[in-house]
């Protein structure tokens, strides 16, 4: 289950945010829908809903709101996607009667989104259940996004003011290298960064509208490169951490370079002395009588051969 969750989620992520209008709310809606199953996330930027469901309680639902209904899920989900997706995503494809789908937001905080359609002639209720998602939902879905988006607007900025200050450059080299305008309507001022800034700002602030849930073509494809970018990003760290806990260790044993270090390096008077006790210790022996040595030979119990017979076994115990 938490595996599906993770799947639908990082499909979403891929998804834009599009701008919808669903019982005169204004929304910004984003939805995946797989073979039984669906995620959606809808934001008014005031608060973020969302609804996971899977084929089990798909079912379930389906069979309370249709006291008739016993078909399985395949045989009734796709015509679902099909009247629902049109109106999550703001397409023009949405139906016609609008009273097929409304939604009301309820006094516990949650978002009912029902819908009435029908199915091989006999009418089909459906109600989207959509409760606040949970903060890390809306970090990922929209915080993070936006926050990236605003950084690479800057970026963008910057570079954009950099050039006019070197194309301003440019044209007071060709002013005083005599180059004069052909029509007098195309002169510019010269570019200062803060005052146009400043400038930007007191003309556009009062203009912006309070609660805005614009999200154009362009911003869509932005939050579409960055996201993209985050998952790539994301999948290439994974896999170097992955082949990092696959490779082997390469560092060597200390107990053996420490053994080999002492027996590669042996003291040289260490080695004379243990020399001159191996020749006194051959003397000895040299010099003993052959019965001291043949008793000191069966002295050890374990070449001292056994003082009982051993008994033949027989059969199968041989």
């Amino acid at each position: 289950m938490m595996e599906a969750w993770e799947a639908s989620s990082g499909i979403l992520l891929q998804r834009p945010w599009l701008p919808v209008n669903i019982s005169g709310c204004h929304l910004l809606a984003k939805s995946w829908f797989g073979d039984t199953a669906y995620h959606i996330l809808l934001t008014d930027m005031h608060c973020v809903w969302e609804e996971r469901m899977v084929s089990a309680a798909i079912q379930k639902r389906a069979q309370e709101l249709n006291k008739r209904l016993r078909a399985p899920v395949q045989a009734f989900f796709s015509h679902l996607c099909e009247v629902v997706q049109p109106t999550l995503t703001g397409s023009d494809g949405r139906p016609t009667d609008e009273a097929l789908i409304s939604l009301t937001k309820q006094e516990d905080g949650n978002v009912n989104m029902r819908l009435k359609s029908e199915l091989a002639g006999l009418p089909l209720y459906w109600e989207f259940h959509c409760t606040p998602a949970p903060v890390t939902v809306v970090c990922v879905q929209l915080v993070r996004p936006l926050l990236l988006m605003s950084h690479l607007l800057q970026q963008q900025v910057d570079q954009l003011g950099g050039l006019l200050v070197k194309k301003d450059a440019e044209i007071q080299d060709y002013r005083e290298n005599g180059a004069t305008l052909s029509r007098e309507r195309l002169q510019t001022d010269f570019f200062e960064e803060q005052t146009n800034r400043e400038d930007f700002m007191a003309k556009t602030l009062p203009l912006l509208p309070r609660d805005t849930l614009t999200f154009d073509a362009d911003l869509q494809r932005l939050y579409a490169a960055v996201v993209t970018h985050g998952a790539t990003r994301k999948r290439r760290l994974s896999e170097t951490c992955f082949v990092e806990e696959e490779r082997p260790s390469k560092e060597p044993n200390p107990d053996v370079n420490q053994v080999g270090s002492v027996r590669s390096e042996p003291d040289e008077a260490e080695e004379q002395n243990q020399t001159r006790k191996l020749d006194g210790a051959a003397a000895k022996t040299a010099d003993r009588p052959s019965v001291k040595q043949s008793a000191q030979a069966t002295s050890d119990p374990a070449e001292r051969p056994s003082s009982k017979p051993k008994k033949k076994k027989v059969g199968l115990f041989r």
